[in-house]
């Protein structure tokens, strides 16, 4: 059975995307290629402890084992040495890709505390756009109870495209709620309304 994300994508999303961005062939259309997390340690104390808790909780996150990325060199201010560990990384194509996208935008996203959307303009000029989070609990498969420090980590999203535009028009069709520029300045008037009445 194909992924629900899939199915959406290649059912609706690309042909409005085709049309929308008026391209002349299908395969011009931008789609996502692969997803990569990536999560450091270096900083923590009792960095081998860390490394492991980092391990098993992307592990739970992505449902694939993470790779563990080590120092390309020293750094004593860090007590660092070259070819320590310092952080683990895991890149999903394919089901699990869009299988961790889905549960991203519908549940792990709505549950940051006071979320407004996420901010539209960190993309690099080549496609491709980068979320930080900086707590692993809003992750549904990680237990509350059971966290023994915070871990925050990077999620970038490789899409097949160098414009920007077009990248930012996939994620939104696949249900990235990226923040909207007229929402401060509503806010901003509706209390300025509420004071006068």
């Amino acid at each position: 059975m194909e992924p629900l994300l899939k199915t959406h994508y290649e059912t609706k999303v690309r042909s409005e995307l085709k049309e929308k961005l008026a391209l002349k062939n299908v395969h011009q259309v931008p789609k996502l290629e692969k997803i990569v997390l990536n999560c450091s340690v270096g900083s923590q104390g009792e960095r081998k402890q860390a490394m492991e808790d980092a391990v098993s909780e992307m592990a739970l996150i992505t449902g694939q084992k993470p790779v563990i990325t080590m120092s390309k060199k020293a750094i004593a201010n860090f007590k660092l040495r070259a070819g320590e560990p310092v952080g683990t990384k895991v890149t999903l194509r394919g089901r699990r890709m869009y299988d961790f996208m889905l549960r991203l935008v519908r549940t792990a996203v709505p549950r940051i505390r006071d979320f407004r959307g996420v901010a539209p303009r960190a993309f690099d000029g080549r496609g491709n756009y980068t979320l930080g989070v900086t707590d692993q609990s809003i992750f549904p498969e990680i237990e509350l109870d059971k966290i023994k420090r915070t871990l925050g980590f990077d999620i970038t999203f490789v899409t097949s495209t160098n414009n920007d535009d077009h990248a930012r028009e996939l994620l939104s069709a696949l249900g990235m709620p990226f923040r909207t520029r007229t929402q401060p300045k509503a806010d901003a008037s509706n209390g300025e309304n509420a004071a006068q009445s």
